[in-house]
């Protein structure tokens, strides 16, 4: 009944053992790789043989080929994408950063030459000025006499507003103002106003 039991463990792999053969230098090898895991002998060699698997792996065939091909590759991918970067660096420094630092170094010499620190002027306060409706230099003649009439327009505007204008006091409260207008004018007046 006992041995049923340990043959069970066997098959299921629960637990039992079994001997290998193997040359005492590369048992003593394994058993220094295993150390360096942490692992029992048992897991670092179930670990190896699921890497070969999973990977396609033939230690003593073409493996070790595929994996220096694919390390080639992507070292020579890395090195063109190392010297995309370095061409991408080579035009910014020749066409932004030297020109700027090249213009920033003349300029520091003529400050240099220059030997004057540069005076501040005083701020001048400007004065009221009356003649806003007297023709300037800047403006053009039809586009100042435009404004002009613009100007006439709101003032006749603002002056009829204010004629409508009327005094109201009531019989409790505070006096207030009252403007005679009707509703299709103060819209017109509101749209004017944009």
């Amino acid at each position: 009944m006992e041995k049923q039991k340990t043959n069970d463990r066997t098959k299921k792999g629960t637990g039992g053992y079994s001997n290998i053969t193997v040359k005492k230098e590369t048992a003593t090898r394994f058993r220094s790789y295993s150390k360096k895991f942490k692992k029992s002998h048992s897991e670092v060699l179930d670990g190896m043989i699921q890497y070969f698997k999973e990977n396609n792996l033939d230690p003593f065939g073409e493996g070790t080929k595929v994996i220096l091909e694919s390390i080639k590759k992507l070292e020579r991918q890395m090195m063109k994408k190392f010297d995309r970067l370095i061409a991408i660096i080579k035009n910014m420094e020749k066409t932004s950063i030297r020109p700027t630092y090249e213009m920033m170094l003349i300029l520091y010499e003529a400050y240099v030459k220059d030997e004057r620190k540069p005076k501040r002027e005083p701020v001048k306060i400007q004065e009221e000025r009356m003649d806003f409706l007297e023709p300037r230099n800047t403006v053009p003649k039809t586009e100042h006499d435009r404004m002009l009439q613009e100007f006439k327009v709101y003032k006749k505007r603002c002056t009829e507003i204010i004629d409508n204008v009327e005094k109201v006091e009531p019989m409790m409260g505070k006096p207030y103002l009252k403007i005679n207008m009707g509703i299709g004018d103060f819209e017109s007046l509101k749209h004017q106003l944009r």
